[in-house]
C-alpha cells in the first residue's frame, strides 16, 4: 500500500496576538506529510522548493518518513512564500506577502516508484495542477482526497469543477462551501456540491469541528475546547494529513471509517495550533496522539435514558 502527497513545501512568515515568527517552513504537503506519517510510512513527497530551502529541513521530513524522491529542487530559484498576520479572534487573518517563486510553474512529476500508489491527498495547488497528478498516474488510486480555497472559486471556477468532478472526497471549509454552492444552509451546499461528482465531502469549521457528508449520511465531529491556539496556520493541512494518514493505515474507505479518520485528523490539528508552525508535530508520541483521540471520543459519548 502507499500513500502520495502532493501540495507546497514553503516557507511561512507568521504573526499572532500571541508573537511572530521570521521565516519558517511550512506549505501543505509539509503539514500533511508529518501528520500523516503518524498513522502510515512512508509518505510519498511531490512538490518542488527553490535552492533556498535548507537541506536540515529536507532532513527532517526524512526522518519522520517522508520519501522525497519526488521533491524537486530547484537551485536558481527561490521557494514559495507566504507572511500573514492573525487577528485577535485567530479565525480571520490578513496577507501580508505572497511570493509563488517555484511554484509559479510547477509541473508535478511522478517518480516510478510512486506509481501504484492507493491512496492519494491532493493539497491546494491550483486545480489544473491537481488535476494533472491524477492523468499521470497510471492506474487510479483507491481514494483521491483533494483541498482547494476560495481563490481558486474566484479565478478558475470552472477548471476547479473538472479537477473536483474526479475526485472521491473533497476538503474544504464552511465559507468555501458556501461560495461553490451559492447556498448558505450547509445540508443544501452538500447536496449541490456532492452533485458535482465526488461521493464525500468534509465541511471544516474551524474551531467549531467538522462535518462529512455523502448522499445518504452526515457525522458531525467537533473541535477540542483548548485553552491556548497559538498558531492556526495549518491546522486544516494537519487534519487533512490525519484523515488521509489513518485512512492509509487501516485501508478502510467506507463512511464509518471515515468518522474515524475525521477524528484523529481533528485529533492532530488540535496539536498543530498549540505552536508556531510545524514545531509541534515534530515529537509526538503514539500514546500522546491515542489520549487526544481518546478526549474527542469522551467529548461527545453520553447516553440517554429510553423511556
Amino acid at each position: 500500500m502507499s500513500l502520495l502527497v502532493v501540495g507546497s513545501v514553503a516557507f511561512d512568515a507568521i504573526e499572532t496576538p500571541f508573537g511572530k515568527t521570521d521565516k519558517i517552513v511550512g506549505g501543505a504537503a509539509t503539514y500533511i506529510g508529518l501528520s500523516a506519517s503518524y498513522f502510515h510510512k512512508p509518505v510519498n513527497l511531490v512538490a518542488v522548493v527553490g535552492g533556498d530551502f535548507p537541506q536540515k529541513d529536507i532532513d527532517l521530513l526524512i526522518h519522520h518518513g517522508v520519501n522525497t524522491a519526488g521533491l524537486q529542487i530547484k537551485k536558481d530559484e527561490k521557494t514559495f512564500f507566504w507572511s500573514g498576520r492573525y487577528h485577535n479572534d485567530m479565525n480571520s487573518r490578513d496577507t501580508l506577502v505572497t511570493e509563488l517563486n517555484v511554484l509559479g510553474d510547477f509541473d508535478p512529476i511522478i517518480p516510478e516508484a510512486y506509481q501504484n500508489t492507493e491512496y492519494l491527498m491532493l493539497g491546494n495547488l491550483s486545480p489544473q495542477v491537481q488535476r494533472t497528478v491524477i492523468e499521470r498516474l497510471k492506474n487510479r488510486p483507491k481514494l483521491i482526497v483533494m483541498d482547494t480555497m476560495n481563490f481558486w472559486m474566484e479565478i478558475a471556477l470552472d477548471e476547479l469543477k473538472k479537477t473536483i468532478s474526479m475526485v472521491d472526497v473533497l476538503s474544504i471549509n464552511d465559507e468555501e462551501a458556501r461560495q461553490l454552492s451559492g447556498e448558505y444552509s450547509l445540508v443544501k451546499a452538500a447536496k449541490k456540491i456532492l452533485a458535482m461528482g465526488p461521493k464525500y465531502l468534509i465541511v471544516k469549521k474551524g474551531e467549531h469541528g467538522a462535518l462529512l457528508f455523502n448522499n445518504e449520511q452526515v457525522f458531525f465531529a467537533p473541535a477540542l475546547p483548548l485553552e491556548d491556539v497559538f498558531d492556526p496556520t495549518g491546522a486544516g493541512d494537519t487534519f487533512a494529513g490525519g484523515f488521509i494518514g489513518y485512512i492509509a493505515q487501516t485501508r478502510d474507505i467506507s463512511f464509518a471509517n471515515m468518522k474515524r479518520a475525521i477524528i484523529h485528523g481533528s485529533a492532530m490539528a488540535s496539536y498543530c495550533v498549540e505552536k508556531f508552525g510545524t514545531e509541534r508535530l515534530l515529537n509526538l508520541t503514539p500514546d500522546a496522539i491515542e489520549d487526544r483521540v481518546q478526549d474527542f471520543v469522551e467529548l461527545v459519548q453520553f447516553e440517554i435514558p429510553l423511556k
